[in-house]
């Protein structure tokens, strides 16, 4: 179970089976790899959160021409995807392009594999009643629902949702469309067409693949207001960071600090031992997030956070430059 960003439960399998998961995708995604359309971020080599972020800021310098015309966005999301999502459905989808037949008992396999009947609880039980029933794998028919955790399970989101993909660009026609797992942004320079749009989605989904859109998150407005995606804000003329992610880092920062008081107070071989070891996992996840926040307009932002919130912090660490790109021990 993890409650961050919200509660999510997390079937991690064994070590043995994650070998299988990634030989099974390796040999889909030689398949399925060049089907895909461009636009699809998640998951796949060469892609992700940042070349997402890349191409949206690129679509919007052209849809509204370098800010000189108005243009608009839909953000749509699919309701609980990974628990609504059909056993039955996906695995017609793998048969039509797999003929192999090893190939096919294995997929079939996992896909119709029961996570809750061999597990492991990990987590405090309480916690598991923070889960409502439509988001859980323990209340939804055996059928439905994929777990939360495998590297099976992503795969097979992009495969799924592949046929939105298809549909969206080959049928609707639409030339600026992004999709991360079960996130869409879709830019338009005509409001009213995003809603005929989003009309045609709704009635695909539930057609075709079973699948609802969520009905209080989806968003229609414009550009300017800037775009929630991915982790970042995107707007025409600049990037921002989302605010939960500075949250989060200010949150490990001031935990860092308490437990380094703790360490200042003991003798000097303490402190050696801490450089060593808490140190640098201190250092690793405080450059991740200023490795995240170099894909934006932060520069002010890092150096609040360096003022503010590093605190005792500021003895041990130093930047390699001074744009505060990012840390190393003294």
């Amino acid at each position: 179970m993890v409650t961050k960003p919200k509660a999510r439960e997390i079937f991690a399998a064994d070590f043995r089976d994650r070998i299988v998961h990634h030989v099974l995708v390796d040999y889909l995604e030689s398949i399925w790899e060049p089907k895909f359309v461009y636009q699809s971020y998640s998951c796949r080599k060469g892609k992700g959160t940042h070349q997402a972020i890349k191409d949206l800021k690129k679509y919007l310098r052209k849809i509204n021409h370098n800010d000189h015309k108005p243009a608009f966005y839909l953000q749509i999301d699919i309701q609980s995807f990974f628990v609504s999502l059909r056993k039955d459905v996906l695995f017609e989808l793998i048969k039509k392009r797999v003929k192999n037949p090893e190939i096919l008992w294995l997929t079939k396999t996992i896909i119709f594999h029961d996570s809750t009947i061999d597990f492991y609880r990990k987590s405090q039980m309480s916690l598991f009643d923070l889960i409502p029933d439509h988001k859980s794998l323990f209340k939804v028919p055996s059928n439905q629902g994929l777990p939360i955790g495998n590297l099976t399970s992503q795969f097979f989101a992009n495969v799924y949702l592949d046929e939105l993909d298809q549909f969206i660009k080959h049928k609707l026609k639409i030339k600026y469309y992004l999709r991360y797992v079960d996130d869409v942004v879709i830019l338009s320079e005509n409001k009213e067409q995003l809603k005929i749009w989003r009309n045609e989605i709704d009635s695909f989904l539930e057609k075709m693949l079973k699948l609802k859109l969520h009905p209080k998150k989806q968003i229609l407005q414009s550009v300017d207001k800037g775009i929630n995606f991915v982790g970042f804000v995107v707007k025409p003329e600049y990037t921002l960071m989302r605010r939960r992610v500075v949250k989060n880092l200010k949150e490990k920062l001031r935990i860092f600090n308490q437990n380094l008081g703790k360490v200042i107070l003991l003798k000097d071989g303490s402190l050696k031992e801490f450089r060593k070891k808490e140190g640098k996992q201190m250092l690793s996840v405080i450059n991740s997030y200023y490795g995240q926040f170099k894909h934006a307009h932060t520069f002010g932002l890092r150096s609040k956070l360096w003022q503010k919130n590093f605190g005792e912090l500021k003895r041990f660490l130093k930047s390699v430059d001074k744009n505060l790109s990012y840390f190393k021990i003294k």
